[in-house]
C-alpha cells in the first residue's frame, strides 16, 4: 500500500498529470462544529498516518453559522490532507454524506460524525474488518455515551425494527463510523433520510456486511442536532427501502397481486348480488355489499394499472442509466496465453 498523504500520479493525455485513487477518504459531515473540527481532524490525521496509507479527509459543512465553513476553507488551503465542501444551506445529514462519496478518491471511504463522540482511533479497527472481505463495516456503540430515554430507548426500537423490516439485522444503525468499499457506494444514490439505512441499501446491491463494536464518548462542545422530530421521516424512508429490497426490479409482483386480489372479490362480491337481485328477486340498491363490490373493483382495475406504472418506471430507471438487474462482485477464467 502506498504512503503519504497525496495520491501518487500519473501522466494523462497530451502530457497531463492525473491523480490516481487513494487509499482512504474520510467523510465527515459538519454543521456547527467548529469547536470540535481541531481536534477531530489532528485526531484523524495522526491516526491514519500511522498506518502507512494515502488518505484524504473530506468535511462537508451543511450550512454552519458558527464559523465551522470558514475554518474549513482556511484549513484547507493550508493542508494537503483536507477537501472543504461548503454546501450552500442546510440540506441534511444524508445530503452531505451524498457531497462527501461524490468528491470521495478513496478505494475504502470510512465516515464519521464531526463531535468527537465517534473516535478516530477505531478507523483501523474497522480498515482491517474490511480488508477480510467485507463490503461494509458497521460501526456499533455498544457502550453509548447519550441520554436514555430520549436517545438510547428510541434508537433501540429504531434498530429493531429497521432490522426486522429490512432483514439486515444490525446493533447500531445510527452510528456514524462505518468503512465503505467505494465501489458499493458508487452503485447507490440517497434521498431523504436514507443515509441511516445505507447498510440496508448496500445488501439491496448484494454487499457483504458485518458489525463491530466501537468506542462513543459523551459530546464535549454543543449540543446534538437530532431528536424525535424526524421520526416519521425515518419510517417513511424504511417503508421505501422495505419495498425496493423485495420489489424494486418487480414491482408488478406487488401492485399486480394486490390488484388481481381486489378484482376477484370484487367480481365474486357482484355475482352473488346478481344472483340475489334475479334470482331471488331481493333489492340490492340499499345494500353496503353493493358499494364493497363496486369499490374492490375500481381499486383493483387502480391498483394493477399502478403496477404497471411502477414497471414502466423501473425499466427506465434502470435503461436510462445503463443500471443493470444484477452486480458483479468478481469474474473468474482460466488465463489464455
Amino acid at each position: 500500500m502506498r504512503s503519504g498523504l497525496v495520491p501518487e500520479k500519473t501522466a494523462g493525455e497530451n502530457g497531463a498529470i492525473v491523480s490516481t485513487v487513494l487509499d482512504i477518504s474520510v467523510v465527515v459531515p459538519v454543521r456547527d462544529e467548529v469547536e470540535s473540527l481541531p481536534l477531530l481532524l489532528e485526531a484523524i490525521a495522526s491516526t491514519i498516518s500511522a498506518s502507512q496509507l494515502s488518505y484524504e479527509i473530506i468535511c462537508v459543512d451543511d450550512g454552519s453559522t458558527d464559523g465551522s465553513a470558514e475554518f474549513l476553507k482556511q484549513q484547507a488551503q493550508t493542508r494537503s490532507d483536507l477537501k472543504a465542501v461548503i454546501l450552500r444551506r442546510n440540506y441534511g445529514q444524508t445530503a452531505a454524506m451524498s457531497a462527501g462519496f461524490n468528491h470521495a478518491l478513496g478505494k475504502a471511504i470510512v465516515t464519521l460524525d464531526a463531535d468527537l463522540q465517534n473516535d478516530p482511533a477505531d478507523i483501523p479497527i474497522l480498515l482491517a474488518k474490511l480488508e477480510e472481505g467485507y463490503d461494509l463495516v458497521s460501526g456499533w456503540r455498544h457502550k453509548r455515551q447519550d441520554a436514555a430515554l430520549s436517545r438510547l430507548l428510541p434508537s433501540k426500537i429504531a434498530n429493531w425494527l429497521i432490522g426486522n423490516i429490512t432483514g439486515v439485522k444490525l446493533h447500531d444503525y445510527g452510528c456514524s463510523l462505518k468503512a465503505y468499499r467505494a465501489e458499493v457506494l458508487a452503485d447507490m444514490n440517497l434521498y431523504g433520510e436514507l443515509h441511516r439505512f445505507l447498510p440496508a441499501l448496500a445488501y439491496i446491491e448484494g454487499a457483504r456486511i458485518t458489525e463491530i463494536p466501537v468506542r462513543h464518548h459523551p459530546r464535549r462542545f454543543g449540543r446534538s442536532k437530532y431528536g424525535l422530530s424526524r421520526t416519521f421521516r425515518v419510517m417513511m424512508d424504511l417503508l421505501t427501502i422495505s419495498f425496493m429490497k423485495k420489489f424494486l426490479t418487480r414491482p408488478m409482483h406487488v401492485f399486480g397481486l394486490l390488484g388481481l386480489f381486489s378484482m376477484v372479490t370484487g367480481t365474486i362480491i357482484g355475482i352473488y348480488l346478481t344472483f340475489v337481485k334475479l334470482v331471488l328477486g331481493e333489492m340490492i340498491g340499499n345494500r353496503p355489499l353493493l358499494i364493497l363490490a363496486v369499490l374492490l373493483l375500481v381499486t383493483g382495475v387502480q391498483l394493477f394499472s399502478f403496477g404497471l406504472l411502477a414497471e414502466l418506471l423501473m425499466r427506465t430507471y434502470h435503461e436510462s442509466q445503463g443500471r443493470p438487474i444484477y452486480r458483479v462482485r468478481e469474474v473468474v477464467a482460466k488465463s489464455v496465453n
